[in-house]
């Protein structure tokens, strides 16, 4: 569900780094109530108290338990239950649902979805520790993540699955910014193609959009859909030091909220 550009391992160094990834955002004081035109996006660490990881390992349907199962490694096997559990428990408190009720179904591409249509869509994505969830009415959306790092070979990557202006505009950007510009590009192709549920399987370099520091996140071009492009908004998202991630939605005029999710939210909403 969560395909990655290189599939790079989180190694052991890499494991204490991540558990150390700080969110920007603030919590909210209480879970805030979902407007028409809003989209909510939340971010949490994936690295939670043993109380708490179990509590929502226990709200997983069979078929996410035995997907936990199939983990090799220890973390990587944590980091889905808490992930999916979280997932529960946000979709729960927007719902008035018990998180271990909600049913999923998934499109051929791995995209998830409310079983049962309840106006309400969502998307998710991970990067080592921390994920991200995008909550919004009625329309389609898509998000991605990715810690900033350097990238092996970036420019063969960059040469055979972007497109022409892509690729040179992230080669010519000055060394220390590459990275960025790299990672900025893929997280924003991928929440666009997760927003239109076609997966990073459909042709990456058929379509084109920012990717500067500093600029601000569009689609600039579909040679698959030409019209499509005014329609979408793309929004850059900074959720934590060192990472770079996106937000896709085929609406333009929308509001955008974000938070960073904890227990003691999910307690609130429950509590009410």
């Amino acid at each position: 569900m969560d395909s990655k550009f290189d599939h790079e391992p989180i190694h052991s160094s890499d494991r204490g780094r991540a558990g150390c990834d700080s969110i920007l955002w603030s919590v909210p004081l209480s879970h805030p109530l979902l407007a028409d035109d809003e989209i909510h996006v939340w971010c949490a660490t994936l690295d939670q108290a043993p109380s708490y990881r179990g509590k929502l390992a226990e709200t997983l349907s069979e078929d996410e338990r035995q997907r936990a199962a199939r983990f090799h490694f220890e973390g990587d096997r944590r980091r889905f239950i808490v992930g999916r559990g979280l997932l529960r428990s946000i979709l729960g408190c927007y719902l008035n649902i018990k998180a271990g009720e909600l049913a999923f179904c998934y499109n051929p591409q791995g995209k998830p979805s409310l079983a049962t249509p309840l106006q309400i869509h969502f998307n998710l994505a991970h990067s080592h520790n921390l994920a991200l969830y995008a909550i919004t009415r009625r329309r389609e959306i898509g998000v991605d993540i990715e810690r900033v790092r350097p990238v092996s070979g970036m420019k063969e990557i960059v040469q055979r699955f972007f497109c022409a202006a892509e690729a040179t505009h992230i080669l010519s950007l000055p060394e220390e910014q590459k990275a960025e510009g790299f990672f900025n590009c893929w997280t924003r192709k991928e929440a666009y193609l997760k927003a239109t549920g076609e997966g990073i399987a459909e042709a990456l370099n058929q379509f084109e959009v920012s990717l500067r520091p500093g600029e601000p996140a569009a689609l600039l071009h579909d040679a698959m859909n030409p019209t499509e492009a005014s329609r979408w908004a793309l929004f850059d998202l900074k959720p934590a030091r060192d990472y770079a991630a996106a937000l896709a939605v085929k609406e333009q005029l929308l509001q955008v909220q974000f938070g960073q999710w904890t227990a003691d939210i999910s307690n609130q909403a429950t509590d009410h």
